[in-house]
Order: C-alpha cells, then structure tokens, then sequence
C-alpha cells in the first residue's frame, strides 16, 4: 500500500492531490479531529523544513525551498478558512468547540487570558512581519541581483579552467548549470519572500475579523454575554492566530537562515562554533567584562560569575587547543613528492640535510658522469608550506591539474610537453613556488595554500577583506580570501579559484609562452614516428642528407616563437619536403610554412569572423626597412635610433587601441621585412600578430584600421 502511494505522489499526482486539499479546507466543513490532525501536520512540516535548512551546507542542496515555502503558506491560509469557520459555528459551545489544538493554545500557551495572548500574538506578527521576513526578503533581492551581475564573471572563470584543461566538458557543463540554478534560486526566493510576508499580514487581518464576527456571532445569533462571547471567541481566535502564527514564523527563520547561508564544508552549527569560538582572546576578554559586572553592587552575581567562569573556561580549553595544533606541526619538510606525470623523482632540498657520514674504514666511491645531474626541461618548486598541494598522500590536486594543463598544450600546441619535475626548497618562503625552464627561472610568486584567490576580472560590485595581491599568471589584482567568503566574492563579481589553479594557470602561461624551448630533436623524432603511421612515404620524402633534422627542428621552433601550432605536422612536412635540395634557410622555410599554414594562423588570431582588422606599414617606413634587410640580411638588419622609437611609438599607441576594442593587434607587411617587424612588435606587446600579405587566405576581408609609422 505504502509503495503505491509513493509511486502515486512520485508519479505527478502529489501536487494535484495536495491542491484538492487545499481547495477542500476552504470550502467543506471539517471535524474537529481532522482539524487537529492538519494543525500538528503543519507545526511538524515547518519544524522539518527549519531543520533542513540548518542541516543543508549549500542553499541549493534545498533548491526546492521556494516551491515547499509557497506550499506551505496555502495550506496554512486553507487552515485558517477552515478553522474559522469551525470557531463561528461553535464557539458557543466554549474553548474546546475548534478541536484541542486551538484550545490548548488558546487556554494553556497564554494562560487563558485573552489581553496576554492577544498581546503575544501581536508581537509574534511583528518579529515574523518587521524584523525576520523583512529582513530575509531584502537578502534575497539582493543576493538575486548580485547573483546575476556575477554570472558572467562566474561563466568567464568556468570558460578559462576548461581551456587551460582543469574542466572537462562535463564537469564545465554542470558548473554552468550549477550558476544557472543559482540564479533562478535566489529570484525564486526573492519572490516567495513576498508570500510569506503577505502571511504575516493575513494574520492580523483574520483575527480582527475572527474576533469581530465572533462576538457578532455569539451575541447575536446564540444570546451570549457579552462578556462570555469574549472570552469564547477571543481566546478561540487567539489560539488559532498561535496555531498559524509559529508555523509561520519557523518558515520565515529556515527561509532567513537559507538565504544567508553560504556554501561550505560543513553544517551550520558546525560553523558558527568553530568561528565563534576560535578567538581565545574573544573569549577571555568576554570573561573578564562579565567578572567585573558580576562583582559590581546590586548586580545578580550567580548567572554572570557563572558565565564568566564557563568563557574563562572555554578560553583556556581553546588556547591549549591551539597550541597543541601548532606543536604537531612539521619543523622542516617532508621529502619532496614525485614529478607530476610520470617525472623522475625528487631530487634532494638545497639547504636540506646533509648526507650520512661515510663509516670509518670505508671506501668512498669514485664520481662518475651518473653524478652529473641533467637540466630539467620543466621544473617547479615549493615552499615547506605548499607540499601539501603536490602531495598525494594528503589529497594535494595540484598535480592532477599540472597533468592537465600538459594534456591541453600537447593537444593545442601538437607535442608532447615534457613532466614537470617538482621539489621541495628550504631557500625559497614558506609559502613560494618557483617555475623553471631548462634550469632557468621564468616565474615565481607567493601564494596562501589555506585560502582562495578572488581575482578582480575588471569590474567588481563591492570589497571583500584579505591578503591584497597580483595574480601570477596575468598580472591583475587579486585578493586571498578565506575559504567561506568564495560565494561573496562571487556574488560580488570576483573571478575566484584556488591555490593550485593559480599555481596551474601560471604554469600553462609560461609553457604557452616559452614552447619553442620544449621542443627539441627527440620531440622532432617522435612526430616523424607519429606521422609514418599515416604517410610512411611522406616521411621518405623528407631526406635528411639534404635537410638535416636540425633545419627542421629550427623551423618548428620558429613557428612555436610567432605562438604558431605544429600540430597539422603533415602539412609543414609536406612543405619542407617541396624544397629538399633547394634550400636549407630556416628563416626562407618559415615562410614558406607559414604560408602553407596561413588558414590556421589567422583563424588562431580571429576566429571565424569574416574580416581580419590590420594595421599596415607607411609606405615609406617599410620601404627604409626592406632597403635595410636587402643589405644586412633579415638577422643582421637594424634600425635608426630615432626612427626606432618613433617606430615603437606609433606600435604601442595602435596595439593599445586595438586591445582597448577587444580586438587582437595585427600588423600587416611585405614579406621580407615580416621576420624583423614580427621580433620588434613582440618586443613591445607579446600578444601582437604580424603578418605577411601572402599569409591571409583569399576568403578573408581585410579592414585596414591603422598605419605604423605615420605622422600624426
């Protein structure tokens, strides 16, 4: 029986049978059992949804909290009709005529007299009405206005870790969805708000108009007392006001606690105890002001002496508990965990502890070149503090997500990017990391492994309170937020991510930046590997006797400097192979490839807009430099100290314009002098493009949007 009306409720007909009672309450005749029974059903429905609330660690793992609210309100409004109608009937008969719900608390709950329980009622209505409903019905408007001014940021932060290869489609798919329902959540209780207030408001309203037709009623049409028709009916009016008045306002207290919850780890009460008491000199300050209150004249010493020993108390416990914690923490580090991917492993700490001594007596070994240390290609390493993050034993993510950010730039870039070898260093700080290519540092930066970055993406509703700092990949303004200020900083329009993200993201930008570096004759071999499975003959017709494989190397590289992809490798092939016993000029083969590539340059650079906004040359400044590569050669060529900074002048205005419209900043020139040109554009903005006429493909528009060098 049981599991056919739950398949019948979980079936679709829940709401259609709930609405039927509803409607039934307003417009049948009730016994009074049945009304008892609904009355307890309601106090216990608005105790659970209370407690839910409490126990839910996000608002949305309640998401149904609106619809529930709104339920709830119907059916407390059918109650009261129906209640009603059974107090005017026959409340003559005296307090026990509306069922003994109603009369126990309207007898028992106020004393049964009717001037305290009327009194009770009114400020119940005015905590639910003025303080509590208010209250959480402006945290929702606001919280839904925030949260919708913070999607974009939230969507533009989920995009990058997609990109950078910390998502995959589906966890980025339900992140988006999780903003989505978010958003809807909080309007959605912005509008349920108003029906609870309404509530409030119905309340009052019925019992005047209950007190009012009950004398009517009783004096009237039964011949009551008028004295007797107000204690009846009064105190009948008044426990049914109670009756839906508490149930009311536990809805209004789970509905202003869920909208001031924010997302955590851990329930409510958990929280609010760990940091409400996590201050010992909170707590020992708090004694002392109650100690002396409590020894001052005419006060009541017992309750505040008592209170004061208890915060002494707990003041003691939590300082000894705090500095228990700091004892068992680690003097120096552990040894340091294995590469990310599949590196070699850790080599020893500089400033670490010195080997064992050699025993007397016995022979130390000779040095051998299995002494000599090879120069890692990529290489990261920690603080003492920061070993937790690339620590597998101790949950540490930061080397699922360097794997990856390999993963992405092999994909994206067409090789395979070398492990990331990581160790601790007892030089660096405590809470620094120090990025490496070849053995040579690229990048380093502090971050704070217990709390989160909220990264200023430009435009922010607010500030939030932290550690002020730089993100280290690109430079903006950042701010260390603790753990549960992320979904405020959120709301506010703050991009926020943790400390492994940063210390990824940071990782994939130097790696974006310095490929070329990465590649190197074995990686060379492995395409060539890779590409005769598919075109055995293609790679037969590249004869390295006539084009070494250092010509091709060189070439790769070159293409990986100008933030070119190698990854359509049948393609450069195919060229090179073209011009095998003609020529082995890397500079003259670039170009050539380029050219062979030029659909996936410029798609790289605009996507598929249809026009491509360029900056040319003046005439005569392009002119000067082709005159000055035609004598020295495109390595050796140089520019006029004058015309160079007027030159780098008219560069960075332009690129300045062109990144202020959000469009990329390209530069359009001859082919000989593109080499040149494209070595001083980078120069001044890394992000610049500079291309040669024969590299934009036939089916792209060009809009000529400025011009380098020319005179303002």
């Amino acid at each position: 029986m049981l599991d056919k009306l739950k398949s019948a409720l979980s079936g679709g007909l829940g709401t259609p049978i709930l609405l039927m009672m509803v409607l039934g309450m307003m417009t049948l005749p009730m016994p009074t059992f049945l009304l008892d029974l609904l009355f307890t059903f309601n106090i216990a429905l608005s105790l659970i949804v209370l407690l839910v609330t409490i126990y839910s660690l996000r608002p949305l793992d309640f998401g149904a909290f609106p619809s529930v609210l709104l339920v709830a309100t119907l059916m407390r409004l059918a109650l009261n009709v129906a209640s009603t109608r059974v107090v005017l009937l026959n409340g003559h008969e005296g307090a026990g005529a509306a069922g003994q719900v109603i009369e126990a608390f309207g007898s028992v709950v106020v004393g049964g007299n009717f001037a305290v329980g009327l009194v009770v009622f009114i400020i119940l209505v005015i905590i639910n009405f003025v303080v509590v409903t208010k209250g959480a019905g402006r945290i929702s408007e606001v919280s839904a206005r925030f949260t919708l001014d913070a999607m974009p940021g939230k969507q533009m932060a989920i995009d990058a870790d997609l990109n950078a290869g910390l998502l995959s489609q589906e966890e980025a798919r339900d992140r988006r969805k999780e903003v989505a329902m978010e958003a809807d959540f909080y309007g959605a209780m912005d509008g349920a708000s108003k029906f609870v207030r309404g509530d409030a408001i119905a309340g009052i309203l019925i019992l005047f108009i209950n007190i009012i037709g009950g004398l009517g009623v009783g004096m009237g049409q039964h011949d009551l007392p008028f004295g007797l028709a107000l204690e009846y009916y009064v105190l009948l009016t008044i426990g049914d006001g109670l009756v839906a008045q508490i149930p009311s306002l536990l809805l209004s207290v789970g509905a202003a606690i869920m909208v001031t919850r924010q997302a955590g780890a851990a329930e409510l009460g958990t929280e609010v105890a760990a940091q409400l008491f996590e201050s010992p000199k909170a707590l020992a300050i708090s004694a002392l002001v109650l100690f002396i209150m409590g020894i001052v004249p005419g006060m009541p010493h017992v309750p505040f002496l008592l209170l004061a020993a208890g915060c002494g108390g707990l003041a003691y416990w939590m300082g000894r508990k705090i500095e228990t914690a700091s004892d068992k923490k680690p003097a120096g580090p552990k040894a340091g965990p294995p590469s990310a991917s599949g590196g070699a492993p850790p080599a020893p700490a500089p400033g670490g502890a010195a080997p064992p001594a050699v025993p007397g007596g016995e022979e130390v070994r000779e040095l051998g070149w299995d002494d000599v240390t090879p120069v890692e290609p990529i290489g990261l390493e920690v603080g003492y503090r920061l070993i937790p993050l690339v620590d597998k034993s101790q949950n540490g993510s930061l080397l699922g997500r360097i794997k990856g950010v390999r993963k992405k730039l092999s994909q994206d870039l067409g090789f395979l990017i070398p492990a990331v070898h990581i160790r601790d260093n007892l030089d660096l700080a405590p809470n620094a990391y120090r990025i490496a290519l070849m053995g040579v540092t690229v990048g380093e930066a502090e971050i704070y492994p217990d709390r989160e970055m909220a990264i200023n993406p430009g435009q922010v509703f607010g500030d939030i309170k932290g550690i002020n700092g730089k993100d280290p990949a690109f430079g903006l303004d950042a701010i260390w937020i603790e753990t549960d200020s992320k979904e405020n900083a959120q709301t506010l329009g703050y991009t926020v991510v943790d400390a492994s993200t940063v210390v990824a993201t940071h990782i994939s930008q130097l790696l974006a930046q310095n490929a070329a570096e990465l590649l190197g004759h074995e990686e060379v071999q492995q395409l060539f590997k890779l590409l005769e499975k598919s075109s055995p003959k293609l790679v037969e017709s590249l004869d390295t006797d006539q084009m070494p494989l250092g010509v091709v190397v060189k070439v790769l590289k070159n293409l990986l400097e100008e933030q070119v992809p190698i990854r359509d490798i049948r393609t450069i092939i195919s060229t090179l192979a073209e011009y095998v016993g003609k020529s082995q000029d890397p500079v003259g083969l670039t170009a050539a490839v380029r050219v062979a590539l030029k659909r996936l340059i410029v798609q790289n650079i605009c996507g598929n807009e249809p026009a491509l906004q360029v900056v040319t040359l003046d005439p005569q400044l392009e002119q000067i430099l082709l005159q000055s590569v035609q004598v020295a050669g495109d390595e050796g060529a140089s520019v006029e100290p004058g015309l160079a900074e007027r030159l780098q002048n008219s560069v960075t205005e332009l690129s300045q314009r062109q990144e202020a419209t959000g469009q990329p900043f390209v530069i359009v020139t001859s082919a000989p002098i593109r080499p040149m040109m494209s070595r001083f554009a980078r120069s001044i903005n890394a992000s610049s493009h500079v291309l040669s006429y024969q590299e934009i493909p036939d089916s792209k528009q060009i809009q000529i949007v400025g011009t380098v060098g020319q005179a303002s």
